[in-house]
């Protein structure tokens, strides 16, 4: 995690979970996250079975240029991109990993910027799967961000997190699906990818991708 605030929101969700999977909704207390606020978001399922935001931070929001308010999260990725965005927010509400996503992001002027994004499960009535609590923050803000807003954004890269330390093989349904640049990313009874070490501990390597399949950070 590269970002103060993706580091912060994380530990804090960490902590207020506690033995759970996920913490509720209502444990969330935004005078405790007043640093990673700006830059937080709460997606929820929307009827189009995909996710919507039901909360944007006022930095999020700057970076588009508009509200984010209602608007969905799925149709902010490039449409190469939405089939791993999808796995990686299935992971998440339902096999309960923390999802590490960078990305580039694109104005009609054709400058860039890169982001952080960071999605961990949240309960909302006890389920997992209509809540996301997240990140999104700028790597670097150069002069224009909040002037020229994102037109498109394409995944530069991507990490699961395993806060329990549960093995994923250990899940029963399997995950596969394309990312970007035609790189396989898949779950359980995956193929072995080349073996790396990533911010001090051991992963599978798929060209850009780091799989990650335990551990805290």
């Amino acid at each position: 995690m590269q970002k103060t605030s993706t580091r912060m929101l994380y530990e804090y969700w960490n902590t207020i979970r506690g033995s759970r999977s996920a913490p509720e909704r209502k444990d969330i207390d935004p005078t405790k996250i007043r640093e990673s606020l700006a830059n937080t978001f709460i997606l929820e399922l929307d009827e189009g079975d995909g996710f919507s935001f039901r909360l944007a931070g006022s930095h999020l929001c700057t970076s588009y240029c508009r509200e984010l308010k209602g608007r969905s999260f799925s149709a902010l990725w490039h449409e190469r991109d939405v089939d791993a965005m999808e796995t990686l927010v299935r992971a998440v509400t339902e096999d309960h990993g923390v999802a590490l996503v960078t990305f580039q992001g694109t104005t009609a002027l054709q400058t860039k910027v890169s982001f952080e994004t960071i999605l961990m499960p949240l309960r909302h009535n006890g389920s997992t799967h209509t809540r996301l609590l997240g990140a999104m923050t700028a790597l670097e803000e150069p002069y224009w961000l909040g002037v020229q807003p994102i037109m498109e954004q394409r995944i530069t890269g991507l990490r699961l997190i395993w806060p329990d330390d549960l093995e994923y093989q250990d899940s029963a349904r399997e995950i596969a699906t394309r990312a970007v640049n035609e790189v396989e990313f898949s779950g359980s009874a995956m193929p072995m990818g080349t073996p790396a070490t990533v911010y001090g501990r051991s992963a599978r390597r798929y060209a850009h991708l780091a799989v990650i399949d335990g551990g805290r950070v």
